[in-house]
């Protein structure tokens, strides 16, 4: 195999995913590769990603590499992580079988995760998938009594400008299918007029559709400017003791928030904040709920969201994977019958008119003539 490319690179796959072009190389160090990631990555039809760390770890099941193979991106593999810093984003490099090329000189080895590794490292995987719970399960059990001050009223939910009264609230993640579920559920958009709320990328996944999100909600590291500087209030997602990263990067661009310390995650407090400032319904879109939502997310537990759903759930609607349950299509039969049924009133009123009946006798007349009757 020979590919050809310019490399960009990014130990943060969503990072990198944002400079990307089409027939790049990507470079990349993301250890059992998700899916929303593998998704990105498709989306900007790079010509190959190489991975220095292990794309399938054989923990679990995750999918981003099954993606990747539908979409004809090869992947590699290379042990060399030292390749990272050898060469500069924007230079061209070779992959020639199984060897990086830059500048002439071979810089590491690389093996291709084809369809048959994939599927032999995705077994494995399915083997372990039992420990993996087992472990997950404990954590979440173990946290969830740390943690229990999220849902007991011990952590205070901040008021927020925006106000929630008598309203829906939509809150918006970039997770799994959030694409297909947001198109599904447009006409309730048009209809209810949410408070849009944006879960970090979130947010530029609502200005994506053609919504400015009332309110963007976490550490503010997957979120444009553009958003950031649209959005009608920002809510920063800081750690228990206070300590706030993303906080600078809002002041910097010259903007106003307010920090919510919590444990969790973000799509936890954007819940907590809609709940109580007193949203009368809140509906979700690209939620992450169960175990492999969260490893792919690097958590190898659930517990503030086990412990928030216990919280909010009889205001909770998640429309996860609500695309699945009805696919509108265009069939002409139902057209056929719309317009027969539509005409049927229209001969019926027609046929009754004094005019009509004129015109049918005379018609009568002059088909008798023509007969010679």
């Amino acid at each position: 195999m020979y590919i050809k490319g310019t490399l960009k690179k990014d130990k943060r796959t969503k990072n990198l995913v944002n400079r990307l072009k089409p027939g790049d190389i990507a470079l990349i160090a993301h250890k059992d590769l998700d899916e929303v990631a593998a998704l990105s990555l498709a989306e900007k039809k790079v010509s190959c990603i190489i991975n220095i760390d292990e794309t399938i770890s054989g923990r679990y099941p995750n999918q981003g590499p099954s993606i990747l193979l539908e979409a004809n991106i090869p992947m590699f593999e290379t042990a060399n992580s030292k390749i990272f810093n050898l060469i500069k984003e924007g230079e061209t490099i070779e992959i020639i079988d199984n060897s990086i090329v830059h500048k002439g000189e071979n810089i590491g080895d690389c093996e291709l995760l084809d369809e048959n590794r994939v599927k032999q490292l995705l077994q494995i995987s399915y083997e372990n998938i039992e420990i993996e719970l087992e472990s997950f399960i404990e954590n979440t059990l173990e946290y969830a009594k740390k943690e229990k001050g999220l849902v007991t009223g011990k952590i205070p939910i901040p008021k927020t400008k925006t106000s929630f009264k008598n309203k829906h609230a939509l809150v918006v993640i970039r997770g799994k299918d959030y694409k297909a579920d947001l198109e599904a559920i447009r006409s309730y958009i048009s209809e209810m007029h949410p408070i849009l709320i944006g879960v970090d990328g979130g947010g530029d996944a609502l200005l994506d559709f053609g919504y400015i999100p009332h309110m963007v909600v976490g550490d503010m590291d997957s979120i444009s400017d553009k958003c950031l500087r649209e959005t009608g209030e920002i809510i920063v997602h800081a750690y228990p003791d206070g300590r706030a990263p993303g906080l600078e990067r809002v002041k910097k661009l010259g903007l106003e928030a307010t920090v919510f310390p919590a444990p969790g995650t973000s799509e936890d407090i954007a819940f907590l904040l809609a709940y109580g400032n007193g949203a009368d319904l809140i509906v979700a879109v690209g939620t992450h709920t169960n175990m492999i939502d969260f490893l792919e997310k690097g958590r190898p537990g659930m517990s503030s969201t086990f412990l928030v759903r216990l919280k909010v759930g009889n205001k909770l609607v998640d429309a996860k994977g609500v695309n699945k349950l009805y696919h509108s299509s265009f069939k002409l039969k139902y057209v056929i019958g719309i317009a027969i049924a539509a005409l049927i009133p229209i001969g019926v009123i027609t046929l009754r008119h004094p005019l009509f009946r004129e015109i049918m006798r005379l018609f009568g007349i002059r088909i008798k003539m023509n007969l010679g009757f």
